[in-house]
């Protein structure tokens, strides 16, 4: 089923579109059958679970941290972690992105990374207020291991996908602002929106990576 459901979404999606499959939750082996059907990217919210899973699936993927950097600050913070992940989509303030900075200049590494945007205001939520991305923007740009590599926004969850298509257009303008600028050390490349319920939205507003979990392996991840 899990190598079916692959087959299916990345036959549907753009060729220039990255698939991230959010593995909250699920077991090794269920990335494994995943992984030989076609994914390369698998994004994991929690850091010992993701130690756990790649102790088993290793480079196999290529590992996105996706989770809350604040919550995992202790975790993420630390030279093993960040050998780990071949990117962080998730910063959403300078503070963190010093932080990333410090610790991948003793292990020799530049960071890709994402700035993650709060496009719906939602407080209980992370991300920059879609008002502050430039300055945030600017002071990351002068650090040397991290790297820009574009735009995050996760969008409030609706019951009816179209409910998104706002918060999408708004981070896409974000996305193109800044691009136009030329920040040193930063290439908008990726723009990442959009989950199981709302990816095809979000395709439709730009996005060149979706996060994808429940209609890959069900109910259980997102």
């Amino acid at each position: 089923m899990i190598k079916e459901n692959v087959k299916k979404i990345l036959g549907k999606l753009p060729g220039q579109v990255e698939l991230v499959v959010t593995a909250k939750g699920r077991k090794p082996e269920e990335i494994l059958e995943a992984i030989e059907a076609g994914v390369k990217i698998i994004g994991e919210n929690y850091i010992r679970e993701a130690k756990r899973v790649y102790q088993v699936v290793g480079d196999k993927a290529i590992w996105h941290f996706i989770g809350i950097p604040k919550m995992e600050k202790h975790d993420l913070l630390r030279r093993k972690t960040l050998k780990m992940f071949d990117m962080i989509e998730t910063v959403d303030s300078l503070d963190i992105a010093v932080g990333i900075d410090q610790k991948c200049r003793e292990i020799g590494k530049v960071m890709p990374i994402l700035i993650e945007i709060n496009s719906g205001r939602e407080p209980q939520k992370s991300g920059v207020l879609p008002e502050a991305a430039e300055i945030l923007m600017r002071g990351i740009s002068r650090l040397q291991n991290v790297k820009v590599m574009g735009l995050m926004t996760m969008g409030p969850r609706f019951g009816n996908p179209e409910d998104s298509r706002p918060y999408f257009v708004e981070t896409r303008k974000i996305f193109e602002h800044i691009k136009n600028i030329n920040f040193p050390n930063v290439e908008m490349k990726y723009l990442s929106m959009g989950m199981t319920n709302s990816y095809q939205i979000a395709l439709q507003e730009g996005a060149n990576m979706v996060r994808i979990g429940t209609k890959i392996f069900g109910e259980k991840n997102e």
